[in-house]
């Protein structure tokens, strides 16, 4: 640490994937619902921008996240190791932390836990996985598939995936971006050189923590 008072939470690796699959995913988020509410026979801001039809625009982004996806799998490796047993880790004092989370996300007074997530991150990882993935294999389907049952099935599982990918994402924006009182603080894990306050880490991760400092 070259400051005694910060931490640092994530690597550079994690950061630029991060940002990356943010970028890619809002603007496929915006681009969907626009499909959905609107319809495609209005352009939406980037199709009159660009004079692209915005079917097009929504397939690159989609193309452009895989590409993120794929290039987080060959050089993040380890931190993918991480990521996983991180998220799939259970510890008894989980249900007791989901409990008080509502409350605490206002008062900052959250139980001890272990790890580098949150029992509330870790369900929140599950979901973003599970219906990232949901979206992307279905968006291929909607591309590749003949036209059939089995394309239009593709198309169901798109948008419902969708659905309920949505709030999820949105909920993490609000989280992380330090909105609640709560999570002030916690946007400097993934940006601005990936370093936190240590009164931050305490709060959040206190046996994450503890560990780091050890090290």
């Amino acid at each position: 640490m070259s400051n005694p008072e910060t931490v640092r939470r994530y690597g550079r690796i994690a950061r630029w994937f991060h940002a990356g699959i943010y970028l890619t995913v809002l603007f496929l988020l915006g681009t969907g619902w626009w499909f959905l509410t609107v319809g495609y026979e209005r352009p939406t801001p980037f199709g009159a921008l660009t004079g692209r039809p915005d079917g097009e625009l929504h397939e690159f982004a989609g193309y452009g996240m895989l590409l993120v996806l794929l290039a987080g799998l060959v050089l993040g490796a380890r931190g993918l190791r991480t990521f996983v047993r991180e998220t799939l880790r259970a510890e008894r004092g989980d249900g007791r932390w989901l409990a008080s989370a509502p409350r605490a996300a206002f008062t900052g007074r959250f139980p001890a836990h272990d790890g580098q997530f949150d029992p509330g991150q870790r369900l929140a990882n599950v979901a973003m996985v599970g219906t990232l993935g949901a979206l992307a294999l279905s968006g291929l389907g909607m591309l590749y598939l003949p036209a059939g049952a089995l394309a239009l099935a593709a198309a169901d599982v798109h948008r419902w995936s969708a659905y309920l990918f949505t709030p999820v994402v949105l909920g993490h924006i609000v989280i992380a971006a330090g909105v609640l009182p709560g999570y002030r603080g916690v946007w400097r894990s993934m940006h601005l050189g990936g370093r936190l306050p240590v009164a931050v880490a305490r709060r959040l991760w206190p046996g994450w923590l503890a560990e780091h400092l050890k090290r």
